[in-house]
């Protein structure tokens, strides 16, 4: 599990969004975000762990970052809802929950973890679910969903 980091003393300038640069799942989803977002940089942890000699290179691995510009990290599935108070329509609701609820804390700490686990996988379910191009993705999961019902209805009216 990731180590969560409640300050640095080297704060950014601006708020930061720090990712690992050699995940391609990772950056399909940056560049995504970097277009609904404002007011928020991106920067991979290879470029951002020197600037941050207070947090390990280890955490930069295991973690997403968030860092605002008073020194406030959010690390993991945290770093990832901080995210959305800079799209440009605010998501709030999705950080507060993370931060009041233990249980969905619990859930998304745990799935993050796996997910960062199984990132060849993600990318691969992320390319079928939504197709090759961030900025241009197509709702190809709904096939996926349309495809799965009609079989589901197919085997209950061959069994019924």
């Amino acid at each position: 599990m990731f180590t969560k980091i409640h300050k640095t003393s080297h704060p950014p300038d601006q708020p930061l969004f720090i990712w690992d640069g050699e995940c391609g799942f990772c950056r399909y989803w940056i560049i995504v975000w970097k277009n609904k977002t404002e007011g928020l940089d991106y920067i991979t942890f290879q470029e951002a762990a020197s600037k941050f000699p207070d947090i390990s290179l280890k955490d930069f691995k295991k973690a997403s970052r968030l860092i605002e510009s008073d020194g406030s990290v959010f690390s993991g599935p945290d770093s990832a809802f901080r995210t959305f108070y800079y799209f440009k329509k605010p998501k709030k609701h999705w950080h507060q929950w993370y931060k009041s609820s233990p249980i969905f804390q619990k859930i998304s700490d745990h799935t993050y973890n796996w997910i960062a686990k199984n990132r060849p996988l993600m990318m691969r379910l992320t390319l079928a679910f939504w197709g090759k191009n961030p900025l241009k993705r197509k709702p190809y999961w709904l096939l996926w969903v349309i495809g799965a019902a009609t079989i589901a209805f197919y085997i209950m009216s061959v069994f019924s």
